[in-house]
């Protein structure tokens, strides 16, 4: 059974940083490209970042290059984000998933972790 836990959210101010963690299991982790998403309040999921499998290319949405940073550990099955310069805009809740070519492979999403950025 594919699972997929989410954690490293909070609460922190603009300008502040966080590191989300998503560990997976169920699936062979090294041999997928694996991808963060995230989905704010009223609007569909969207693309943040993903990572190929041997974590050699990196691939951002707009809104995070620069700030984001995707990173994994296929010994331990733990994909990272590192998010730095966080705005407004960022909250929203935080997924992870393989990927199948450009889009999520797995319907089962994990609950996610909520990321507020707020003063």
């Amino acid at each position: 059974q594919v699972q997929f836990v989410e954690s490293g959210g909070g609460l922190v101010q603009p300008g502040g940083s966080l590191r989300l963690s998503c560990v997976a299991s169920g699936f062979a982790f090294s041999v997928y490209d694996m991808g963060w998403y995230r989905q704010a309040p009223g609007k569909p999921r969207d693309f943040v970042a993903s990572i190929t499998s041997g974590g050699d290319s990196t691939n951002y949405g707009d809104s995070v290059k620069g700030r984001f940073t995707i990173s994994r550990d296929n010994a331990k099955n733990i994909l990272y984000l590192q998010m730095n310069s966080l705005k407004p805009e960022d909250t929203a809740v935080y997924y992870c998933n393989a990927r199948a070519g450009f889009v999520p492979k797995y319907a089962d999403w994990g609950q996610g972790t909520q990321v507020t950025v707020s003063s």
